[in-house]
Order: C-alpha cells, then sequence, then structure tokens
C-alpha cells in the first residue's frame, strides 16, 4: 500500500531517517513482496533527493554501482485490546491461541511494534516486536519476526532470510491485526499451536513468468521449540503422551521444510480467485527416527462491483483444510518410563470456511464455521479432542486506523460442556503499516 511520504526525521543520535507513510483506502491486488523491488528502489531515490543527496552520475565510469544509503525506516505501533465473558471459566483452555482473549474481562493479547525500510538498493529489511499481558498480569515481549527481503535478484527470484512466520496457507502468515475474526481457528492451533508457524531461516521465492499470478516458495528453518509445535517442540509430551527425545540436527533432514505453491486469476472483471497449496516436513522429537507431514489446501475468493467506494461493498469467502501425521514410535510415558506407550501414526484433520459481506463503507459482516478432528488410534490426549466452533461477528471501521468489533463464539468440544463466549475488540493504528495481502 503506497501513500504519500510525510516529514523525514532524522535521528540526533543515529544516522537514521524515520518516514511514516499514511495507508491507502483502495483495496490491494493480488501482490507479493517480489512486485515491491522496483517502488523500493525508487524510495530509496526518492529519500536520498529529499536529503539534498546528490543524483547518480549515469555518465561517471562508477555509475554501475548504485551509492550506499542510509537506512530509511517506517515505524507503526498498533494495538488490539479484547473484552468479554464466557460460560466456560478456564478461558485459556477454550480460546488456545496465544492472541486470543484470555480471561473473562480485558486482554491485551497483542501490541506490535514494527520497524520496516529499504536497506540500500539491494535489500530491505522487516522487524516486529510484539508485546502481551500475561492472563496473571505481567507484560510478554517476544521477537516475533526480523528479517531481510532481497529487491533485485534476477529471474524474478525473491530471497528472505531471518526470523519470520513460516509460508503456509493463508491465515498463518497474517499478523493478528490483519485477522478477520477475532481468534485463531482451531485446526491452525491445533497443528501450528498457540503462536503459528515460524522459526529461523531462509525462504527461496520464484514468480513464474505466466499470463496470471502464480509464485513457488520453499522455505528451511530451524525445526525445534514451541513455534515449531509439530516438530521438535519441547512441549510435544502433550499430544503424543510419551518422553521427549533430544534430537540434534545431524543433517538437512533435520530441518523443517515448507513448499508451498499459490496462484491467483480473474473469474470476471469483478471476480477474483486465489489458490494455495502447502506442505511442512521434519522430524518430531517423540523418537530418535519420528517424522512430521502437514498438508494444506487453502482458496480465497472476492467479488466487487466496478462501482464499489473505497472498497465496498464486497463478498468474500476464505477456507483452509489441513492434515497431520505424526509419527509417535513406542515410548515411555512423560512421567514414568518405565511404562511404554504402543507405537503407531497419530493423525489430525480440520478446516475453517469464512464469509465476510462488506454491506457499506467501513462495516463488514462474517461468519465462521470451525473443526478440528482425530483418529481413534493409539493415544488421545486432551489437547486432540474432537472440536469444533461457530462465529459470527461484526466490524466497524471508524477509519483506516481503528477498528471495533463483536463476536460470538459457540464451541462444541466432545465429551465436555458446551460454551457461549461473547468478544468485543478494539484496534488502533499509529504510524506506518505494511499493506495487507489480497
Amino acid at each position: 500500500m503506497r501513500g504519500r511520504s510525510l516529514l523525514c526525521v532524522i535521528s540526533a543520535l543515529a544516522p537514521v531517517a524515520l518516514c511514516a507513510q499514511t495507508p491507502s483506502k483502495k483495496d490491494t491486488t493480488a501482490k507479493t513482496d517480489s512486485a515491491a523491488q522496483a517502488d523500493s528502489i525508487a524510495l530509496v531515490r526518492q529519500f536520498e533527493k529529499e536529503l539534498g543527496g546528490q543524483s547518480q552520475d549515469t555518465s561517471s565510469a562508477t555509475a554501475a554501482q548504485p551509492r550506499a544509503t542510509g537506512g530509511y525506516m517506517n515505524i507503526g505501533f498498533v494495538t488490539l485490546i479484547d473484552a468479554g465473558w464466557s460460560s466456560e471459566k478456564d478461558v485459556g483452555s477454550l480460546q488456545q491461541g496465544d492472541h486470543d482473549p484470555k480471561v473473562r474481562g480485558f486482554t491485551m493479547p497483542n501490541t506490535e511494534l514494527t520497524f520496516d525500510g529499504a536497506v540500500d538498493p539491494y535489500f530491505k529489511g522487516f522487524a516486529n516486536i510484539v508485546y502481551k499481558i500475561e492472563p496473571g498480569g505481567d507484560t510478554g515481549v517476544e521477537l516475533e519476526e526480523a528479517y531481510v527481503l532481497t529487491t533485485s535478484l534476477p529471474y524474478n527470484l525473491q530471497i528472505k532470510a531471518g526470523q519470520f512466520v513460516t509460508d503456509f496457507g493463508r491465515q498463518n502468515p497474517q499478523h493478528p491485526h490483519a485477522w478477520a475474526f477475532v481468534d485463531q481457528p482451531l485446526i491452525l492451533n491445533r497443528i501450528f499451536g498457540p503462536e503459528g508457524l515460524r522459526s529461523q531461516g531462509l525462504r527461496v521465492s520464484w514468480l513464474l513468468p505466466t499470463s496470471f499470478y502464480t509464485e513457488v516458495m520453499v522455505t528451511v528453518a530451524n525445526s525445534d521449540g514451541t513455534t515449531a509445535w509439530s516438530f521438535r517442540n519441547p512441549e510435544s509430551s502433550e499430544f503424543h503422551g510419551g518422553a521427549v527425545v533430544d534430537r540434534p540436527v545431524k543433517g538437512l533432514g533435520d530441518m523443517l521444510i515448507v513448499p508451498r505453491l499459490t496462484t491467483s486469476f480473474d473469474l470476471t472483471s469483478t471476480q477474483t480467485v486465489v489458490l494455495g497449496a502447502s506442505a511442512a516436513y521434519g522430524p518430531n522429537n517423540s523418537g530418535e527416527s519420528a517424522r512430521t507431514r502437514i498438508y494444506g489446501a487453502d482458496v480465497y475468493w472476492k467479488w466487487k462491483p466496478e462501482a464499489a467506494q473505497v472498497g465496498f461493498p464486497f463478498l468474500s469467502f476464505q477456507a483452509e483444510a489441513l492434515t497431520r501425521s505424526y509419527d509417535a514410535p513406542e515410548r515411555g510415558l512423560k512421567d514414568d518410563p518405565v511404562l511404554s506407550l504402543p507405537g503407531g501414526v497419530l493423525k489430525d484433520r480440520g478446516a475453517y470456511a469464512q464469509i465476510l459481506y462488506g454491506i457499506k463503507p467501513r462495516i463488514v459482516a462474517g461468519i465462521r464455521g470451525d473443526w478440528s478432528n482425530r483418529d481413534d488410534n493409539v493415544y488421545i490426549a486432551a489437547e486432540r479432542i474432537n472440536r469444533s466452533r461457530i462465529s459470527p461477528n461484526l466490524t466497524i471501521y471508524p477509519t483506516e486506523f481503528s477498528k471495533f468489533r463483536v463476536q460470538y463464539n459457540y464451541d462444541n468440544r466432545r465429551g465436555l460442556d458446551d460454551a457461549n463466549s461473547l468478544w468485543f475488540q478494539f484496534e488502533f493504528l499509529l504510524g506506518a503499516h505494511a499493506a495487507h495481502k489480497f
């Protein structure tokens, strides 16, 4: 999303120019980071001029070598405030996502401090620091993302390196403020854990030279930690029941490999569809050679009339389906290694589907259906109970810098009481923030 640049303010403590951009009100189209390479280089040139830098003399002998620029940066600050009530006293057992409402009353599930900008003509940088208030009142801080992105590789190639959310499906790469609902879908929470799938690694993407948008990407990342929930996760005993086995990295096969293919095309002049397929492969720590395989498919469709004003009215549909096969060989119990559990493959599957209707400018009604299921196999943990949820909501945007949302959840959990919840959410944004994907 490109807006007019504001006055560059030069820090007295470091040679950094901090520039804010006013977000545009127009809808974005199917566009990835690769499509923004030319804009990034042009932005650097513009900032050089604004700061009084001399433009390059293309007739000189050194014209082929772009002059280094000083890291120009946008800063954004976005906060989510949740409030509400549930018939379930233990809200945390019901709302298991890390950025979901956590208690009856008020929750501060996500406050993001974001930095992004052009490093030089070859790279862009991005960092995202998240603050949240834990249910007990303590403040949690995490470096959610910090990565560099190439901007000038040939053949429509691009490399991302650092700590970043993994490109699997549609919602996992999104930050909570970009979600269309208050909470994380059930199946994403089960397969990717409370914080979603993210790690340190490298992603290579290729924008194919087709007449419509098609992109192939492959991520190679570390497979350990709670953000690699279905892999070498130190808390994996919660769903396989056994003692955790130490799995050091010995080769590429011990890394997390995530391929993804996505394509988009126009059905008519007013309808666009985006299709995607993802997979994730890596070791898990239930046994010496145990592995996990995850597959997913996603679809997004949007209708917007040619006479739409500021993006309204519109109708959109989004759905994802995922399945996980988790090897769990014969293993000792977590609390009593002398006793053992039989070996097998733990299988989970689920999906969600949501419809959004942009009734008129800045008013959106939506409804989402969720379900997550597991096979009746050798071991059934409380974390893997069968669940379903229905969630209607209404969102009002006073401006593009704030929103108010109300959402009702009806939860059905196999073997437990049904739960009814009502949640309210308010968001405000200060400064610049990157455009959301179409």
